[in-house]
């Protein structure tokens, strides 16, 4: 996501490297490749030009400090506006009502249904509501059984009507369902089509009319780019939708429709996903998107995602056993399954200020991980709680059951000894202090 354009942007500030300040020229030069990084990318032309204009008079009218050279000033100043034209703040979906209603709209082939049960996820986990899945997509043949697969897979009922082909009158029916069974939050999933027309305006509408929905979402694939801007202005047109959804990003290395979508149809973008596994869904931070296109990473968003996955009572136990040099593969193992948890390892190497740079032509499968779950597999119990055990005949052993070889095996024992020696320094310090400093650190930044 965004990596051509972080590239181009980073070359763009080098013309002011070297330079005693700022003045007309050497900006109109960096602007001028700032504004071609960002048509590039895909960004609607009139926005690249409002927001060179605007980068521009804030650069011209900018005291340069001693202490802060030209190319740092405009690096600053572009990365304030960038967030500013992305929404500035994020903006919480709205939850109003008894039940909550969101309606679910957009193109055919945009995310929708996968998108609905990624929220009923994120609803459930996160404000711990009761959540309701309504399939109010009648057309697309496997549409119901798509809802109903990942409905259950994130533990939310989902609503159908066999035979029903209206889809308002199963969008009302739901909501009565809803209130008899105490749900609070109703996520209504809508047919799509291939293009916009009349009939499925007409349809939308009607939906939204009957039920009257605290939050109507558009959801849009961001690997159409323009075309994805021009949808959503469309729809805005007749549905006054309430925020963006914004799908697939993980396939998108332009990014231009994040960057525009907020200025063209002034409504916020409230979410982005990346990835088909239902936790692949973030609430969308302008400030910290505009660190990541810029290269500045996200550790604000990488600490949330570790508080997620960090359990008190299992951090003590562990500490316990580091201090007495009893860390294991069984809880090497348990380490491994938590950082899976918090998602794409590209994506989180990326939230690291630098490392999206280095890794650009790096490619960090999502099973990286597998090879050492196999060889951790083949090991016994015993082996597992008392590695030292392993010497080399069970060292063979363990490649052909792992189906690697014997360096690898020795690599990994490698490397868990230079864990288990790290980890076991770490803990000589205050752990648990430690995890409270990332949190409040997270906590001031938000």
């Amino acid at each position: 996501m965004f990596e051509n354009l972080t590239e181009k942007l980073e070359r763009s500030f080098k013309i002011l490297k070297g330079e005693g300040r700022i003045t007309e020229i050497n900006v109109a030069e960096t602007l001028k490749e700032i504004r071609r990084a960002l048509i590039d990318a895909d960004v609607n032309y009139k926005v690249a030009k409002n927001f060179t204009d605007d980068v521009k008079q804030k650069a011209l009218g900018q005291n340069v400090l001693n202490s802060v050279k030209p190319g740092q000033m405009m690096t600053k100043i572009v990365r304030d506006e960038l967030a500013a034209l992305m929404g500035g703040t994020a903006t919480d979906i709205k939850l109003e009502g008894n039940p909550a209603i969101v309606l679910i709209a957009g193109l055919q082939g945009s995310g929708k249904t996968t998108f609905s049960g990624k929220l009923a996820a994120h609803i459930k986990s996160k404000k711990g509501r009761q959540v309701l899945l309504v399939a109010g997509d009648v057309y697309r043949p496997a549409a119901i059984d798509q809802l109903k697969i990942l409905g259950q897979s994130v533990g939310v009922e989902v609503y159908t009507e066999a035979g029903n082909n209206n889809p308002v009158e199963i969008a009302e029916n739901a909501i009565k369902y809803a209130r008899q069974k105490s749900y609070n939050t109703v996520i209504v999933d809508t047919a799509g089509r291939l293009a916009v027309d009349e009939a499925m305006m007409q349809e939308i509408t009607a939906i939204k009319a009957a039920i009257n929905p605290s939050e109507t979402l558009f959801v849009v694939d961001s690997m159409t780019g323009q075309d994805a801007v021009n949808t959503a202005k469309e729809f805005n047109d007749r549905l006054d939708f309430d925020g963006v959804v914004l799908t697939k990003l993980d396939g998108d290395t332009r990014g231009g429709a994040a960057i525009s979508i907020r200025s063209v149809v002034d409504k916020p973008l409230k979410f982005i996903s990346a990835g088909e596994k239902m936790d692949a869904l973030q609430v969308f931070h302008p400030e910290r998107m505009a660190d990541r296109i810029l290269g500045m990473g996200d550790v604000v968003s990488l600490v949330e995602r570790a508080q997620e996955q960090f359990d008190e009572e299992q951090a003590r136990k562990l500490k316990k056993k580091l201090i007495k040099n009893q860390f294991n593969f069984n809880d090497f193992r348990d380490q491994i399954n938590q950082i899976k948890k918090m998602g794409n390892l590209k994506d989180l190497a990326s939230m690291i200020p630098g490392m999206g740079k280095m890794l650009k032509n790096v490619d960090i499968p999502d099973d990286a991980f597998k090879q050492t779950e196999a060889i951790i597999d083949s090991m016994t119990p015993e082996e597992r709680e008392n590695p030292e055990i392993i010497n080399a005949r069970r060292r063979e052993r363990i490649a052909k059951g792992s189906g690697t070889t014997m360096a690898d095996v020795n690599r990994l024992l490698k490397q868990f000894e230079d864990t288990r020696k790290m980890m076991k320094t770490v803990a000589g310090g205050n752990f648990q202090q430690q995890m409270q400093r990332m949190q409040r650190g997270g906590t001031r930044r938000r």
